[in-house]
């Protein structure tokens, strides 16, 4: 990172906000505060520490300049229906009941998804469906439920009608499949993770972080997941060294967890987004 003052911003919004920008791409991080220095019109970044440390307001502010909350029901449809068709009933024919983590969940159409998915193959009642996300004003829009016709693209009629209805600001999910679904605050980076998970979706997330980071944190997820668990990436992403990291790929963006830790993982270990 070459922008003057660095070192300083970063202390500071680690202290501020638990988040380590070390972890994040530099050369991608570097522009977007170029950009962001310019918006709010400081010359530079310590400057910027000292605002973000007098006017509360700029640490919301600046988490919501570094996490991209763009999301839609049913991203990537035809992964959804292997989903639907192979992934969902094979974990199922597995466990009686089956735990579910939307990580970087954004506003909630991810998870909601998925609620979705499980009431449509009566298996509703045997999901527990988390969804963190770093974000706590996306949170707030996933626990309202309320989409706009954009995020809804891909909501086929007869889904709208069983699972939505209509709103003055777009569409909300009714309430039997808003109560499927947890949602709380956690940073991917630097938080414990749920233990015990059949499936984990963490999709155009990674995408931020630095290798380092990313290979923490699939080591993590590994460590999260049932032996036999699956966790789904997004179509960006892909685990190039797999076995490594303690996966086996089982179709395009989706990996079954093989039995055994792989080297480094821990389910409370942390370095310091989730979005």
């Amino acid at each position: 990172m070459n922008l003057p003052g660095y070192p300083v911003f970063r202390r500071t919004v680690l202290e501020l906000t638990g988040i380590d920008l070390d972890l994040y791409k530099g050369t991608q991080l570097e522009r977007r505060l170029q950009a962001l220095l310019r918006r709010v019109g400081v010359p530079d970044l310590v400057r910027y520490s000292r605002m973000l440390r007098e006017e509360s307001r700029r640490v919301q502010e600046f988490r919501d300049f570094l996490t991209i909350n763009v999301t839609e029901f049913f991203r990537n449809p035809d992964k959804f229906r292997e989903l639907k068709e192979s992934i969902l009933p094979d974990l199922l024919a597995r466990s009686p009941r089956v735990r579910i983590w939307s990580a970087g969940c954004s506003t909630g159409a991810e998870p909601y998804s998925v609620a979705i998915i499980l009431d449509e193959l009566g298996a509703a009642s045997r999901a527990e469906i988390l969804a963190t996300d770093i974000d706590e004003r996306a949170l707030a829009q996933a626990r309202l439920g309320v989409y706009s016709e954009r995020e809804m693209k891909e909501v086929d009629p007869e889904r709208r009608r069983r699972y939505f209805v209509p709103t003055g600001d777009g569409w909300q999910v009714i309430p039997a499949i808003r109560r499927r679904v947890r949602f709380w605050a956690m940073n991917l980076l630097a938080d414990p993770f749920p233990e015990g998970c059949d499936l984990i979706l963490c999709r155009n997330v990674v995408i931020y972080f630095s290798e380092e980071a990313k290979d923490q944190l699939y080591r993590r997820f590994r460590a999260a997941l049932k032996p036999g668990g699956v966790l789904f990436v997004g179509g960006t992403e892909s685990l190039l060294r797999a076995r490594e990291l303690g996966f086996a790929p089982i179709a395009p963006f989706f990996y079954r967890a093989i039995p055994g830790e792989p080297a480094g993982a821990g389910v409370g270990a942390g370095s310091t987004k989730g979005r």
